[in-house]
């Protein structure tokens, strides 16, 4: 049987008996692939006829003949245009003779971003016309043949980052998004990163990367996951929510480190992911307590009620009035609760009766209380605790990016401030019945040694072995030291939580067979990418996401399938009445 080079030097190196280090195999290895990717064989393809890319020219190329592919970037007066591939730009000269007319045609009439191949000569610019903005800027082409590879229709938008264009038209046309210079450095700088993480795992400290199934059963707790119906009736598949219990398993298995770059399936609200710190929320509850203003009454009548405020330096200096009311918006249609902005600065008659109200009978406090200045904003709500500081800091970004697009400097974006955050509660009350408990982390969280004895008397004072890594204020990785005991962790699940151990029967009985301890971490790689390259949504650091409400508006999924396609999984779909769906839509 016959194998390649790299194939059969890959398969002596596996056969060799297992050594401290496999760093000579690997290193030789991948020099082999490195030298036959840069071998030209055009038996292989067509498109080899590419001498250079358009970025990597310069002047020590003078006087060479060359062939480069890309895309028309811009043109101006049909006399010049430049040309842009993965690597670069390059500006190509289009010729003006009449014995060269054929190829001004091309040049000239290709619409922008059309695919063109031109052949020509690497000369210098004329004296005084170089670019050193650009890398090539020394140099250009003289062409002498043209050819159209692939026109162009009218483009729904320019490819260029300086263009602002919506994101629900960036995710329609995301193969168009992903041409420009901050989607190829973005998706770049991730590949790289990747392999620096494997490089450093697997060939420094002995990691074993190790793929777990995407069909796998429904895991009790957590967040909500995705059904695959199968073709057994009733039963379903789900995409893990995390690869939880395969990474406990394999620890079982004595694969003790062990990593991979997983996929997680959670069915939930896209979101941005950006949560930098602004300022802070203060409690001026107190400040309340014997009101007559109605809301802030009923709210603190409530368990768990408080009133939470926060305050925007120099608010009333840079938000405009649609600002003011965007934010109310946004606090009604996602929180569905009230925000009441406080303008502080008399001489603004932006504030409702009820602010004017709050100003004419607590100003004195609620200047000494948060520190406030004459041009400061106070944005007040009330309400359940957890729900007014969610909604609250939810409100502190979205003000903090408001006042960086009027100017103010607020974050430095050069900075990378970690902190780990510990000592979580193991148990939270469930919002739908606070009597009942509910995993803060997951029901495979090992409880605090030093509050082991809690669990059978006061669970909720439990505080878990879990762990949350916070890079500027944003949450890049959690993980947990994991129950090793199959008795404890049978307790927590069936006595604690009320779930079902049935479900959890192939983990209790692994934790029987001599499980060590064992934990991990795991780092949420988009969200990390984001804050590295100062992304403002992890869906710029991803080739193709999902928008906001999960949907993929380039091939408009979630889509419809005809009833006969359901049929062999037992699923009939039940359709909404006229007044849902319409509420839906």
């Amino acid at each position: 049987m016959y194998l390649p080079s790299w194939l059969s030097q890959l398969y002596r190196g596996l056969s060799r008996p297992i050594r401290r280090t496999t760093q000579p195999i690997w290193g030789s290895l991948s020099r082999s692939l490195v030298l036959s990717s840069q071998r030209r064989n055009p038996e292989f393809s067509s498109f080899v006829v590419r001498t250079n890319t358009c970025g990597e020219l310069r002047s020590s190329h003078l006087g060479q003949e060359v062939t480069l592919c890309g895309w028309i970037q811009y043109r101006r007066q049909n006399t010049f245009l430049v040309l842009r591939d993965f690597h670069g730009l390059v500006q190509v000269i289009i010729p003006q003779d009449e014995s060269a007319a054929s190829v001004r045609k091309i040049l000239c009439e290709a619409p922008m971003e059309s695919v063109v191949q031109v052949s020509g000569t690497v000369i210098s610019r004329p004296a005084g016309q170089e670019n050193p903005k650009m890398p090539t800027g020394e140099i250009e082409i003289k062409v002498k043949t043209a050819e159209l590879l692939n026109a162009c229709k009218k483009l729904p938008f320019e490819i260029k980052d300086f263009m602002k264009k919506t994101e629900a038209l960036r995710l329609q046309y995301r193969y168009l998004d992903l041409r420009s210079f901050q989607m190829q450095y973005n998706l770049r700088l991730r590949s790289q990163m990747v392999m620096k993480m494997r490089d450093y795992l697997c060939n420094l400290h002995g990691f074993v990367d190790i793929e777990t199934p995407t069909l796998f059963k429904r895991t009790p707790g957590g967040a909500k996951e995705f059904l695959v119906p199968s073709r057994e009736p009733g039963k379903f598949y789900s995409l893990p929510q995390s690869p939880q219990q395969f990474k406990q398993l394999l620890m079982v298995g004595g694969l003790d480190r062990y990593f991979q770059v997983a996929r997680c399936y959670r069915d939930e609200g896209s979101r941005p992911d950006r949560q930098p710190e602004f300022t802070q929320i203060i409690d001026i509850s107190d400040v309340f307590r014997n009101t007559e203003i109605r809301f802030l009454q009923d709210a603190l009548s409530k368990p768990h009620g408080t009133v939470k405020a926060i305050c925007i330096p120099e608010g009333a200096k840079y938000l405009k009035r649609k600002d003011i009311e965007s934010i109310r918006k946004f606090s009604a249609d996602h929180f569905d609760q009230e925000i009441l902005p406080v303008f502080l600065n008399t001489n603004r008659n932006w504030n409702s009766p009820v602010a004017n109200f709050i100003m004419e009978s607590k100003r004195p406090e609620l200047i000494r209380l948060m520190e406030t200045q004459e041009e400061d904003v106070v944005l007040l709500t009330a309400g359940e605790h957890n729900k007014a500081c969610s909604l609250l800091g939810k409100l502190r970004l979205e003000c903090a990016d408001l006042l960086e697009t009027r100017g103010v400097v607020l974050r430095d974006p050069t900075l990378f401030s970690f902190l780990w955050v510990v000592d979580f509660p193991l148990f939270l009350p469930k919002e739908e019945n606070p009597r009942e408990l509910e995993s803060a982390h997951h029901p495979f969280t090992a409880p605090h040694p030093s509050d082991i004895h809690l669990l059978y008397t006061e669970p909720k004072k439990v505080r878990s072995q879990h762990y949350d890594l916070v890079l500027n204020g944003n949450e890049i990785g959690g993980g947990s030291i994991r129950i090793h005991n199959a008795e404890l962790q049978r307790y927590i699940l069936a006595t604690l939580l009320k779930e079902d151990v049935k479900l959890l029967s192939h983990i209790l009985q692994a934790l029987d067979y001599g499980a060590p301890p064992h934990g991990g971490i795991a780092l949420g790689l988009d969200r990390l990418i984001c804050l590295v390259t100062g992304s403002p949504s992890i869906r710029d650091v991803i080739a193709f996401p999902k928008s906001f409400r999960g949907h993929d508006l380039m091939s408009n999924t979630p889509d419809s399938i005809p009833p006969e396609e359901l049929k062999p999984y037992h699923i009939q779909v039940s359709w909404p009445t006229d007044s849902k769906a319409a509420k839906a839509h």
